[in-house]
């Protein structure tokens, strides 16, 4: 929509299809329907690397139609807007269709034709450029100039099926295999089960293989009947669906702000101090009621026992428990429960600074479609509005 926009701004004439019935249904599933539009570390030198190996790509996009844009842009709309924790920017009525509606205000100022109901069939290429579209209906659209904004297969129920990827594929273009990033993960452990529903802020979570750390990082986490799911979670499981090849586990530090010696101390002094308590009961005080039993489990520890015959080797069973919760990663819940899809076309055969495929001098891709993922929280908007926006500027000339 901003990319069309963008373009006919620019004197162009242009025709948007869309296979839904109506546009922008896929934002107002966005920030649990309150749109987070971008946010303001997305587009900072210092807090780039949050996209990965291909955060480069961004430079010129970014420089050209960054965050404060983004938020002006809005703005000119008449779409104000608010931060929240983390850098997070929405729209201060907390109403997706607010973005929605800005953006189809703005096609309809560009004058952009728009055909809804219009599903692509096949993109037709010749020498080295594509000369049209054939819709389902048998219906062939020309063109001078095209533009690929299909998204990539998350929230299928949308319209997101994956359209663009075969097009693209079938061009000659290097397809890197899209995957689901932003979803919950899936675990082993039947344990978590009677963990559903605890949710816990600023845990530190570690990926773990061949006993090595992989990565780690702070965040909320909610366990699920299956897994667990929240902030933490999602952020990794783009790098999770790349890992699953081999055996991939999740660690999760309950107390991220107390070392090893600094508990084993604490716990040393609280035994101490209160021999008599037994160890359920002290649990009780130091963990949510959820937890407490499957410390219990894991450490082998009566609940019945006071705490002051506690032995060292309990001691650190107790901290590993808190410090080294362990569970094998199975799986990712799929691209109906993702947000965002990771991989898609290789970021090489694009130019970054107008987003024009290196193979057909009169196709460009914008958004998800391309291999470029971030982490939740607004930075995934954003690189659709900066790629559209290049796109759009760049496509009439």
């Amino acid at each position: 929509m901003l990319a069309a926009g963008r373009a006919g701004a620019q004197g162009g004439r242009v025709l948007l299809l869309e296979k839904n019935k109506e546009l922008g249904v896929k934002l107002l599933a966005t920030g649990g329907g309150r749109c987070n539009f971008t946010n303001q570390l997305a587009d900072k030198k210092e807090t780039l690397g949050v996209y990965g190996k291909n955060h480069k790509f961004l430079f010129s996009a970014f420089n050209k139609f960054g965050v404060s844009d983004t938020i002006n842009f809005f703005s000119d709309l008449a779409v104000s807007s608010k931060e929240e924790d983390h850098g997070r920017v929405f729209p201060r009525s907390d109403r997706a269709d607010d973005i929605r509606q800005a953006l189809i205000k703005y096609l309809k100022q560009s004058l952009v034709e728009i055909r809804l109901g219009a599903c692509v069939k096949e993109i037709v290429a010749h020498d080295k450029k594509i000369i049209k579209v054939v819709l389902a209906n048998g219906q062939e659209i020309l063109s001078k100039n095209f533009i690929i904004a299909t998204g990539g297969k998350s929230y299928y129920q949308t319209g997101s099926t994956g359209d663009g990827y075969k097009w693209l594929s079938d061009l000659g273009h290097k397809i890197i295999m899209p995957r689901p990033a932003l979803t919950p993960i899936i675990v082993k452990e039947t344990i978590v089960k009677n963990l559903e529903g605890l949710s816990l802020k600023d845990v530190e979570i570690s990926l773990y293989q061949n006993n090595k750390k992989i990565t780690s990082r702070l965040g909320d986490i909610i366990f699920t009947a299956d897994g667990l799911s929240g902030p933490g979670i999602i952020d990794l499981s783009g790098l999770v669906g790349s890992l699953l090849y081999a055996p991939t586990f999740l660690k999760i530090d309950f107390k991220p702000e107390t070392g090893k010696t600094e508990l084993e101390k604490k716990l040393q002094s609280d035994f101490h101090r209160a021999p008599k308590k037994m160890f359920k009961n002290y649990l009780a005080d130091l963990v949510p009621p959820k937890l407490a039993p499957i410390i219990i489990k894991l450490t082998g520890i009566n609940g019945s026992k006071q705490i002051g015959d506690i032995t060292k080797p309990e001691r650190q069973a107790i901290i590993k428990a808190l410090k080294e919760f362990s569970l094998e990663i199975k799986d990712l819940k799929g691209f109906s429960r993702a947000m965002i899809t990771a991989g898609g076309v290789s970021v090489k055969e694009v130019d970054p600074k107008t987003m024009r495929s290196r193979l057909y001098e009169n196709l460009y891709l914008v958004g998800e479609i391309l291999d470029l993922d971030g982490p939740s929280g607004g930075y995934n908007l954003q690189i659709c509005w900066s790629t559209g926006y290049a796109a759009g500027d760049s496509v009439i000339f």
